[in-house]
């Protein structure tokens, strides 16, 4: 199935277009020209490296990630397969469109460079495992299906108390907790949105990031109506642990942490 543009009724059509896939489709080829990148609105989408005919996956994406940046910021040829691991649908954002949300928005090259932050890691750690087998002689016959891409995380979540609505905490080492951003497009990875009536998550409230298997929630900078871990404020930019069963309140969301 081709991908299928649309807009959804605003003057801008490069602002609103965006771009279905089914579950296994191609959304670009590794060496091909891009001059796009692209959002995740719904579903998931795999960028999968190829290294001497041998295929290796290097991230495994959700609602709210970003990919294909590179060909926008340098104009350069794919690095890599973006390919739909389910049914999705993604923003397609051209080279203009990127620089006005960067004008606008400098949380948008923050939010980047976070990212790329956490995809070199992942790619360090699939040369570490390419090298190790290269100099392993006992090794040497081990196909690619034998180099399992980096572990994904226990799917942990947060649970809204009032509502029994499950969010997910990512898989990589950061979750950034908010309201969806109509403007950029950009989404966190726990978007408030549907239970939060009274408007009191900011759209970049909190974050939760992972250390040694251990949870800590921060609160962000310009947060109005507060963090809380049971029922005890905590203070801005300083991370505070959670584990199983306790309460995190996202302004006035309450939730509970279930790492089972």
């Amino acid at each position: 199935m081709k991908a299928v543009f649309k807009t959804t009724g605003g003057k801008d059509p490069v602002k609103d277009s965006t771009a279905s896939y089914a579950a296994g489709e191609r959304i670009f080829s590794q060496g091909e020209l891009g001059t796009e990148m692209f959002i995740i609105l719904e579903g998931e989408v795999e960028i999968i490296k190829h290294i001497a005919g041998e295929s290796h996956i290097l991230s495994h994406l959700e609602k709210g990630d970003f990919f294909g940046e590179m060909a926008v910021l340098e104009n350069v040829a794919r690095s890599a397969d973006a390919t739909a691991k389910t049914d999705c649908r993604v923003l397609v954002i051209n080279g203009s469109r990127f620089d006005e949300m960067l004008r606008k928005n400098p949380e948008v090259a923050v939010r980047i460079i976070r990212k790329y932050s956490q995809r070199l890691r992942e790619a360090n750690a699939l040369l570490e495992r390419l090298l190790g087998r290269e100099v392993d002689a006992d090794h040497a016959a081990l196909d690619a299906t034998q180099i399992a891409p980096v572990e994904k995380a226990v799917r942990h979540r947060l649970v809204d108390v009032a509502t029994g609505t499950a969010f997910f905490l990512s898989n990589g080492d950061e979750t950034t907790i908010g309201r969806a951003d109509p403007v950029t497009g950009i989404l966190p990875d726990i978007d408030l949105t549907p239970v939060d009536q009274n408007r009191s998550v900011s759209r970049r409230h909190a974050k939760v990031v992972k250390a040694n298997g251990d949870y800590c929630v921060l609160e962000e900078v310009g947060t109005v109506n507060g963090t809380y871990v049971n029922d005890r404020r905590i203070p801005t930019g300083e991370p505070v642990p959670f584990h199983h069963g306790d309460q995190v309140k996202i302004g006035l969301i309450s939730m509970k942490a279930l790492f089972d």
